[in-house]
């Protein structure tokens, strides 16, 4: 019987079933057809291609084959996905499974979390259990076994101690976290920031101009972070800081792949048409720009990147809006809470 179950044929579903198997839990990893279970068996799909699946892992078509007596369920799916994936998983949970949510993003319409989603979907008893991976953890580089640190949240750190040490490999290092909205904040509206760093290199405008707007976009989604009950703190920390330096300066990140695309002056239809993998920081924008309105937040930056994505602006004003003359203090913004400091602190 499986010790846990892997939700998702993602490359990161897939690479996170491998890390597991290697370290010697017994993983199942489900797909969602016969057919694409047996590519996988065969190595003739995703992390297969590269690497044979450990005797630790299977796959199966069948949930409850996945499900039957595991630990936890890592949920490795896209964000728009999530709700649809929970739903067939949900009757399959029993007394402490763990329920991890593996995906960075926010649901359309509803502006959700992954963590709100799932405890829309599952019974109160399992409430609880729920916990959110994110951090810097680009797959192709853990699937290499190359080191790499993560944070594993929930609202009990019990929990997240639970979960790390079932999930914790050799070069796969996970800390905890009980701030459940950062951790999954941060890692879901980074994607925001890597595609503003994608164009920026686009544009070929160098390090500095990078340095400037990625320092300035994690400002903006750290002030959304607090408006929704963050610790800001959690956003200089791996899921935050950490996972926006890999995403803004790594080729392998794909937000960053599709925004020196769009500088490019490629329509957005026909990057994504031609992607692998999902780009999560489109629909993020989309999902951010709400929810700063609805808080009558100021996110210049995120406003500006949703411009290039949905009304054609020039990428060009995304640097524009960072090296603006109106430039005041840089911790004030519209509606930023961060009471802690005092902007106008004098110094002896």
């Amino acid at each position: 019987m499986p010790e846990i179950a892997v939700i998702g044929t993602t490359s990161w579903g897939k690479t996170l079933g491998l890390v597991l198997a290697r370290k010697g839990r017994r993983v199942a990893l489900w797909a969602r057809t016969e057919a694409e279970a047996v590519e996988l068996r065969e190595g003739r799909s995703g992390a297969g291609r590269t690497f044979s699946f450990p005797p630790q892992l299977s796959v199966t078509s069948f949930l409850s084959e996945a499900l039957a007596s595991a630990q936890a369920v890592i949920l490795a799916v896209p964000s728009q996905a999530m709700r649809r994936n929970v739903s067939l998983v949900k009757d399959y949970l029993t007394g402490g499974m763990l329920v991890v949510s593996a995906a960075k993003g926010l649901e359309l319409e509803s502006n959700k979390r992954m963590s709100q989603v799932i405890a829309e979907e599952i019974a109160p008893e399992f409430h609880s259990n729920i916990c959110v991976l994110s951090g810097p953890n680009l797959s192709r580089e853990i699937v290499h076994d190359l080191p790499a640190a993560t944070v594993i949240a929930a609202e009990s750190e019990a929990v997240a101690v639970r979960a790390q040490k079932l999930l914790s490999t050799g070069n796969f290092c996970i800390y905890t976290n009980t701030d459940v909205i950062g951790v999954e904040l941060a890692g879901a509206l980074k994607n925001i920031i890597a595609l503003g760093a994608g164009m920026v290199d686009g544009l070929g405008f160098g390090d500095n101009t990078k340095a400037a707007f990625v320092t300035r976009g994690l400002i903006e989604i750290t002030a959304l972070g607090v408006a929704l009950g963050a610790h800001p703190l959690t956003f200089t920390g791996l899921a935050g800081l950490g996972d926006t330096i890999a995403t803004c300066a790594s080729p392998l990140s794909r937000n960053h792949y599709l925004g020196a695309e769009l500088a490019k002056g490629r329509p957005l239809k026909e990057i994504t048409a031609s992607m692998t993998g999902i780009a999560e920081g489109v629909s993020t924008t989309v999902a951010a720009r709400d929810l700063a309105r609805q808080h009558r937040l100021g996110m210049p930056v995120t406003e500006k990147i949703y411009q290039v994505l949905f009304e054609g602006v020039h990428p060009r004003q995304v640097v524009a809006e960072i090296t603006s003359s109106d430039a005041s203090h840089e911790l004030a913004g519209q509606n930023w809470a961060f009471s802690d400091f005092s902007l106008n602190r004098k110094h002896d």
